[in-house]
């Protein structure tokens, strides 16, 4: 496996400094924020390292050349808006720009990109399943045409203004089957990230022995459940309202045996940090600080 972060920790630095960084810090790879320049800005979003909007050969050239300058890799290109939202303007825009990150993809000899499915959070699951239905099979084609693996993080998106349908519907294991079902294609498959599932209550392994050959890339984020506040306020709240974000090592989930059901589904693909954890995030030196603990975590199990 190769070790990285996804670089939205570092909206405030420019893509050389962040490869810098990583080079500095003994990472193999980052996953690139590839957001349309100014926004959406929602947090942790609206971050762009490289402007694929008018992407051209020669800009993929001077990108590769910065990654050959530092000895740091592209594990993923990541744009994570909502293709199926109720918004219309946000819809459209989803979805043309993913079209334009998959297309820069190849031009920069990579292979992977990392979205949302997304969900129109007034329609009901079923409501929100027929429109990925209509919405998502052009896109999976063109990674197919372009040779990209699309992989669908399973973020659910829910706070108290999306509750409880949320913004992204990949969110369970149920959900990835019928998604699957639908898009039988193997260009089309998952950034698994177990911190979604940890916050849903679910076992954050158990699904790796199922999905293992769907896993295309995966994030490393812990998440810590509040067990007195879930006791005081129920299963029924806004998941973030009885849960939080931590750096791996920090929170619920046991990295030793997630580590080992990936290797046991031979996974050897990318696993990048992401950090959203707010004990780390004030400042420029936390946020560096909160990627060298969750590194040292990982590289115990990873070498």
């Amino acid at each position: 496996m190769q070790l990285g972060f996804v670089t939205a920790i570092f909206g405030d630095l420019k893509f050389e400094e962040v490869l810098q960084f990583a080079s500095d810090e003994g990472f193999d790879c980052v996953e690139v924020m590839c957001w349309p320049p100014g926004g959406p800005d929602r947090k942790y979003g609206g971050v762009t390292h490289i402007d694929v909007s008018e992407f051209t050969q020669a800009m993929a050239d001077d990108v590769r050349a910065l990654l050959d300058k530092y000895g740091v890799a592209i594990s993923a290109l990541g744009y994570y808006s909502i293709p199926l939202s109720a918004d219309e303007e946000q819809a459209t825009t989803a979805v043309e720009h993913l079209h334009k990150v998959i297309g820069a993809a190849p031009m920069l000899g990579l292979k992977n990109v990392n979205t949302f499915a997304g969900a129109n959070q007034y329609k009901t699951l079923e409501e929100n399943l027929a429109l990925f239905g209509e919405v998502f099979p052009p896109i999976v084609k063109h990674a197919e045409q372009v040779g990209v693996y699309l992989g669908i993080e399973n973020c659910p998106m829910m706070y108290a203004k999306t509750w409880p349908q949320g913004l992204n519907i990949a969110r369970s294991p149920a959900i990835w089957r019928r998604m699957f079902e639908m898009i039988p294609s193997d260009h089309f498959g998952l950034n698994y990230d177990p911190s979604h599932l940890r916050m849903q209550l679910m076992d954050p392994i158990a699904p790796i022995r199922e999905f293992g050959p769907r896993i295309f890339h995966s994030h490393a984020k812990d998440m810590r459940v509040d067990e007195h506040r879930l006791n005081d306020v129920g299963s029924l709240e806004p998941p973030m309202d009885r849960s939080t974000a931590k750096i791996p090592g920090l929170g619920d989930i046991d990295w030793g045996l997630w580590v080992g059901a990936l290797t046991d589904a031979g996974y050897h693909g990318p696993v990048c940090i992401e950090v959203e954890d707010e004990a780390f995030t004030e400042t420029l030196e936390l946020r560096k600080q909160s990627l060298r603990i969750s590194r040292n975590v990982l590289r115990t199990f990873m070498g």
